[in-house]
């Protein structure tokens, strides 16, 4: 008897504004060699990344089906959101997501279908392809295939999009039943919350997604059901802070220390083209709505960058300043241990002991930090917010987020233009999405 065919659907979606303009990609892979078997893009015109997630999907599906009707297929995504409502492990609440997840669940045989989660740097493809399509859709034109460009890793492909073998139904049966579940119930009965799933990076600029992971809608009993997972109750939209740290300064390289007490240098040239690449990666992920910065000129300048691509004004808050280094500004490292070795050794053992010269303390610095986030918080309820400030302050806000003692700020690797991600809730909680991501520098 023969075996059945086997493919890897990658999909992608994208959307300039959230909602803006939007387009999918995906592509259908022979798991074996990695080859492209098909390719599939458009643009979409006004949407949200979700909408346009699972539009790339449900195109992906359906060109695995023109193939071989009777594939087993991976669907593998960087959409936590689409991967887990598919799944059946989260439930699906948006008006706009429902009757797309049902579409998605009946393109193939609920037995045929498996999703798994990647990393966006393993969905490049797809990316590429859903960028490809927002573009044409700018110039008034829809995709066309002689055009692409899309460039795919296959020796990846090949260690990466193993199917499982063909079995009793298991994931894939468990999420198209949870999507029929929660397309048929009106209110959502959700199961208890039991186990944990992993955040995804790119969550912290999702829409309906940005939110801690639902529990799914509890299932009909019997082998197919699915398992109940999420993290407790629905808390709601969080407040999100994208953490950027500035671009480089002259002195960045030279690992000098440089606060706000010192000469408050401006970007370099590397630290402008650093700024000019996060703000064009801010822009293709959509979603923040404000845009705060420190005071100090770096910042302002990196917070410009971004606040000119994405079409919104940089407000300004003193509390997101650095640390003041007293009489180490402008110093190396080596240096201030060479001049200053009680002080500095008091200041590694302490986060009470400010620098040599009437610096700031960890501690001073900490509460600034504190009641900076409150009234951000405050301020940007349930909203995105891109927030441009230093080393410190980032390291300080993670630090709180994860309750770690005050030493954790040294064990913490912070690059210049970097972003990080905390969401903060309802209840209180925090929840830290991405550390020092320069994924955009690359």
């Amino acid at each position: 008897m023969q075996r059945p065919l086997r493919f890897v659907v990658e999909a992608d979606g994208g959307s300039r504004g959230n909602p803006g303009p939007a387009g999918y990609g995906s592509v259908v892979l022979d798991p074996a060699t990695g080859e492209t078997l098909a390719e599939r893009a458009e643009y979409i015109g006004v949407a949200t990344n979700n909408v346009a997630e699972y539009k790339g999907l449900i195109a992906g599906l359906k060109a695995a089906r023109e193939l071989a009707p009777d594939a087993q297929v991976l669907v593998r995504m960087d959409s936590k959101l689409v991967v887990e409502q598919m799944s059946g492990r989260w439930k699906i609440k948006h008006p706009d997501m429902k009757p797309l997840a049902a579409e998605a669940a009946t393109v193939l045989p609920r037995s045929q279908v498996t999703y798994q989660w990647i990393p966006r740097e393993q969905n490049k493809h797809a990316d590429r392809l859903a960028n490809e399509a927002m573009d044409a859709g700018k110039h008034g034109r829809q995709w066309e295939p002689s055009a692409s460009t899309a460039v795919f890793d296959r020796g990846a492909a090949r260690a990466l999009a193993t199917p499982p073998a063909a079995g009793p139904p298991g994931d894939a049966a468990a999420g198209a039943a949870a999507v029929r579940a929660a397309l048929a119930s009106a209110s959502g009965t959700t199961a208890s919350a039991a186990a944990s799933a992993p955040a995804e990076a790119d969550t912290l600029f999702a829409a309906e997604g940005s939110g801690a992971p639902e529990p799914a809608p509890a299932a009909a009993p019997g082998p197919t059901a699915a398992p109940a997972s999420g993290w407790g109750p629905d808390m709601g939209t969080p407040a999100t802070f994208v953490l950027l740290r500035h671009g480089e300064t002259a002195l960045t390289p030279q690992k000098r220390f440089s606060g706000s007490g010192g000469t408050d240098p401006e970007l370099s040239p590397a630290g402008r083209r650093q700024a000019a690449a996060v703000a064009e990666a801010l822009a293709a992920r959509g979603t923040v709505q404000a845009v705060v910065s420190s005071p100090l000129r770096r910042c302002r300048e990196t917070a410009q960058a971004a606040a000119d691509r994405l079409g919104l004004a940089v407000v300004v808050e003193d509390g997101l300043r650095e640390t003041d280094f007293g009489a180490w500004e402008g110093l190396t490292f080596g240096e201030v241990r060479e001049r200053f070795p009680d002080d500095l050794q008091a200041w590694l053992d302490s986060p009470k002991a400010a620098p040599t010269g009437g610096g700031e303390s960890f501690s001073a610095v900490t509460r600034r930090v504190s009641a900076t986030r409150d009234r951000l918080l405050a301020a940007y309820a349930g909203r995105t917010v891109l927030v441009v400030t230093h080393v410190t302050p980032v390291k300080t806000l993670v630090r709180l987020a994860l309750g770690a003692p005050p030493e954790s700020l040294f064990r913490m690797e912070l690059s210049a233009a970097s972003l990080s991600a905390v969401a903060y809730y309802a209840d209180g909680n925090a929840s830290v999405r991405l550390l020092n991501d320069t994924s955009h520098l690359r």
